[in-house]
Order: structure tokens, then sequence, then C-alpha cells
């Protein structure tokens, strides 16, 4: 069975997200979402998120498509691929890594997974930024 792991903030959920764990879920039979840190949400974007991270997480975890929800690794956000050991990785569209840079650091680490990215779905009505 393929594990497919994909993250983000999720802090207002939205048809946008929904469609992103839909186009995850197309890789594999078990979808893994890393819900980010209330702290590295401060550290990334400047800002906390409007919803703490125990919300976030209960709201991802109650989504159909998603199999098991985690909350990230504050220091070492690598540390969760470690531990769940996913066959594929979706990156969101908007999602600001490099592809080879993220294959590179966890070849590092022993890990090889697939990394894909998703599409947008309606990137100028369902965007977090726009929805606050």
């Amino acid at each position: 069975m393929d594990k497919v792991l994909c993250m983000g903030t999720f802090d207002i959920l939205h048809p946008g997200h929904i469609d992103y764990f839909r186009q995850a879920k197309q890789y594999g039979a078990y979808l893994i979402v890393v819900v980010a840190r209330d702290s590295s949400v401060l550290k990334d974007k400047g800002r906390l998120p409007r919803f703490k991270e125990a919300e976030r997480h209960w709201h991802v975890s109650a989504q159909p498509l998603v199999d098991k929800a985690v909350l990230g690794n504050e220091g070492d956000k690598l540390k969760v691929v470690e531990q769940e050991k996913p066959d594929v990785i979706c990156l969101g569209y908007d999602v600001k890594m490099d592809e080879e840079q993220l294959r590179q650091a966890l070849a590092q680490r022993g890990l090889t997974p697939k990394i894909v990215r998703a599409q947008p779905y309606f990137p100028e009505k369902y965007k977090s930024s726009l929805l606050k």
C-alpha cells in the first residue's frame, strides 16, 4: 500500500485544501497530512495562524480523504518524513520548496520518496491569504 504525505498550515480549511488532499490521495491508498506547528507558522510566515495547531489538526483529521493527520516537528521538519516513511510526497502548488534540494536532503536520510506537486484549485478564489 503506497503512503502519500502532504503538508501545510490549513488555517482556514477550504475547498482548495480538500482538492489538495484529493490530488495527493491519487498517488496512494493511505494519506498522511502533516499540520504545521504554531511555532513553525510564526517562523515561516511571520505571524501566528488564526486557529491553534490542535484545532487545525482536528479539522484536518475529520476529513474523509485523510487517513492520518499528524503535527509537524517544531525543529527538524523532515523528522516526520523519517517517521512516516511515505512512498510519495505531494507538495502544494504554492509551497516555496526546491524539489531537488528536498530530494537530496531526504536521500541523506536514506529516504527516496517520489516528489510530486499538486495543481492549483481556483487559486484566485480558494487561497488562505485571500480568505482571511
